[in-house]
């Protein structure tokens, strides 16, 4: 690569330092030439090679910028170079930066083959071994988004057996992580099997075996995970699933139990949400279902399945229970999502209905909107809402105006209604306004 010459501005700086914002933009990291050990100043300064892979990195930078794709590949192409300086060999950020930078050119490149992948990442775990395993990782993962599963797993397959020297917390996690990963591989390719199976017509026996051969090779090591703490949601998912297919139900239990109960997991309303669904496939008591989302509604008020809790809660004929489903009903309102949904306000007219049966009704209802009084009519009874809500949603909340806000004089009615004499039939204000209009 030749020097250039002609973008002095580049390297030189009249204070004598390093133009630090140019190395931030161009580099992505912040470096600060004073920290490098005083013999290397000068050459870092006047050496052409340095000089020209800066600019070529500058002159990158502004194609991916501006999304010139074939141009990055050509910058690309000579700044690999820097992976060959005899002298001054790259440091750990000009790996990850030819790494990160080629794999988006690649992504993004309308010519790109899984050749140039393939390339691109095997040069980079024979650059060092700082990154081998996160990169090996990532190519198991660009080879599975296209279909290579089989290549796939033989990456993290040797990715696993990789070592060098003594091995450090870090590179133990990693290795942990693409165990699973290598299980999660299993379990693709067991439902692959298990599809197949499915589609034919008399099923072969050797496929039944494989298939179930995948299971226990999946079981081993996504079951391990349950032992660390984390968000493991699709592994989860995974391995429940096969266990479901082999009707180990007992098992199924403890793994989504332990996976919502345990302590050493973060708080995760999924976890729940895994559990309710399975206790529902499986027809489960309404208390056990009860009781999970009881733990879902303390991480989680807003959840869609807070109105099946409150139906649940319905059903139950208990006091205690409807006056438990009249709090998350207007728990959920209290959320703007909610706001337009005609199910959540179906259901706390229902409990309304159904709370009019006891004599203190009204001071239950009281009680639950007293810190609400304030801010409630601007949230849900505007002019503005009644503008915008369907007719239906409408009729629904006007009905509950007086039951919710007594006393305010509120902006948001329904269309009035009057009876025919004679007839007994409704007509709105409105349409009879239209009638005597077209007279």
């Amino acid at each position: 690569m030749d020097d250039d010459k002609g973008e002095p501005g580049l390297l030189e700086d009249s204070d004598g330092e390093a133009d630090l914002s140019d190395d931030k933009s161009s580099k992505g990291e912040n470096y600060n030439l004073s920290a490098i050990n005083p013999q290397y100043k000068e050459t870092w300064r006047t050496s052409s090679f340095q000089h020209s892979t800066k600019t070529c990195l500058a002159l990158m930078r502004e194609a991916l910028l501006h999304h010139r794709w074939q141009e990055a590949a050509e910058y690309m192409a000579c700044y690999t170079q820097r992976l060959e300086e005899p002298k001054h060999g790259p440091v750990v950020q000009d790996k990850e930066l030819i790494w990160r930078i080629g794999t988006e050119i690649l992504h993004h490149h309308p010519n790109s083959k899984m050749e140039d992948y393939n390339n691109i990442y095997e040069r980079m775990k024979d650059s060092g071994f700082t990154n081998y395993l996160m990169i090996s990782l990532e190519h198991s993962f660009h080879l599975l988004q296209n279909g290579h599963i089989k290549d796939a797993k033989h990456q993290l397959s040797v990715a696993e057996s990789w070592r060098h020297g003594k091995k450090s917390a870090a590179q133990y996690k990693m290795t942990e992580l693409i165990l699973v990963y290598k299980g999660l591989l299993d379990y693709v390719m067991w439902c692959d099997k298990k599809s197949t199976l499915n589609r034919a017509e008399y099923p072969d026996r050797l496929d039944n075996q494989d298939m179930n051969n995948l299971f226990r090779a999946a079981s081993v090591h996504l079951k391990e995970i349950l032992k660390k703490p984390g968000v493991w949601d699709p592994f989860i998912l995974s391995y429940v699933e096969m266990l479901e297919y082999y009707d180990d139900h007992e098992e199924v239990i403890r793994v989504l139990k332990d996976y919502a109960y345990d302590n050493k997991f973060p708080p995760n309303p999924n976890a729940h949400v895994y559990l309710y669904r399975y206790l529902e496939r499986r027809n489960a008591s309404q208390e056990k279902l009860m009781k999970v989302l009881k733990v879902l509604c303390a991480l989680v008020p807003s959840h869609e399945l807070m109105l099946e809790y409150s139906r649940l809660l319905l059903k139950s004929d208990q006091i205690t229970n409807i006056h438990k489903a009249l709090g998350i009903v207007l728990e959920m309102l209290d959320f703007a999502s909610w706001r337009s949904s005609l199910d959540a306000w179906n259901l706390l007219k229902a409990i309304i209905k159904k709370l009019k049966s006891q004599s203190n009704w009204k001071d239950s209802v009281a009680e639950k909107m007293a810190a609400r009084k304030d801010w409630w009519p601007a949230l849900h009874f505007t002019r503005f809402h009644a503008s915008k809500d369907s007719e239906e949603l409408k009729e629904v909340k006007a009905s509950l105006t007086k039951v919710l806000c007594p006393g305010l004089m509120l902006q948001y009615t329904a269309g009035q209604t009057t009876t025919e004499e004679g007839t007994g039939k409704k007509t709105s204000k409105r349409k009879r306004m239209s009638s005597i209009s077209q007279l």
